[in-house]
C-alpha cells in the first residue's frame, strides 16, 4: 500500500491538539460528548482513526457484516446464557424448564448460520473469471488488490463497476 505522507503527518498533529478540539472531534465522529473521564489518549485514538476513515475508506463491507453478526452471535450466547443462569439461582426445578434444549439449539444454529454467512475475501494468487456480454473478464486477486487488465483494483465491485458501467456487488457479479 502506498504510504501517504501528508495523513500520517496530520495523524501525528493530532497529539499536539488540545483537550477541547480532541473533544469536539469526538462529538463530530459519535454525535455525542466523550464518557465522563475519558482519556486522552483514547480522544486522540479516536480522531486518528475517524481521519483515517474518511481519508482510505474505514472497514470494509465485509468487517462490519462481520462485526454485526459476531455481535448478533454473542448477544444470542449471552441470552441462553441468562436463562440458564436464571433457572439455575432460583432453585425452583420447575423454572429449569425455562431453558430448553430447542431454545440452546435454534441459538447454535442461528450463530452456525450466521457463522456461514461470513465468507472470507478471496485469497492472493486467486483468479476470478467471468464473462459478460460475450467476453472473458479475468481478475486475479493480489496482496496489493485485485488486477484486471493491468490495472489494481480496490475491490470487486470496482471491478464489476469497470466492466458492466454500472453498480454491481463485486462478489455477487463474480459469483461468490
Amino acid at each position: 500500500m502506498r504510504a501517504d505522507h501528508k495523513l500520517e503527518r496530520e495523524v501525528a498533529a493530532i497529539c499536539d491538539l488540545p483537550r477541547e478540539e480532541l473533544v469536539a472531534a469526538w462529538v463530530k465522529a459519535h454525535g455525542c460528548p466523550p464518557p465522563k473521564g475519558v482519556k486522552r489518549g483514547l480522544l486522540e485514538r479516536s480522531a486518528a482513526w475517524h481521519l483515517q476513515a474518511r481519508r482510505l475508506g474505514g472497514l470494509s463491507t465485509h468487517a462490519r457484516r462481520a462485526i454485526r453478526q459476531y455481535t448478533k452471535q454473542r448477544e444470542m450466547e449471552r441470552q441462553v446464557a441468562k436463562g440458564s443462569a436464571g433457572a439455575d439461582n432460583s432453585g425452583c426445578v420447575a423454572s429449569s424448564d425455562l431453558v430448553r434444549p430447542n431454545s440452546v439449539g435454534t441459538a447454535g444454529s442461528a450463530a452456525a448460520s450466521a457463522a456461514a454467512m461470513i465468507k472470507p475475501p478471496p485469497a492472493p494468487g486467486t483468479r476470478l473469471m467471468r464473462e459478460w456480454n460475450g467476453r472473458m473478464h479475468v481478475v486475479d486477486i493480489t496482496e496489493d488488490g485485485i488486477l484486471f487488465d493491468g490495472k489494481l483494483y480496490r475491490s470487486l465491485t470496482a471491478v464489476a463497476r469497470r466492466i458492466t458501467g454500472t453498480h454491481w456487488s463485486g462478489p455477487r457479479f463474480f459469483g461468490l
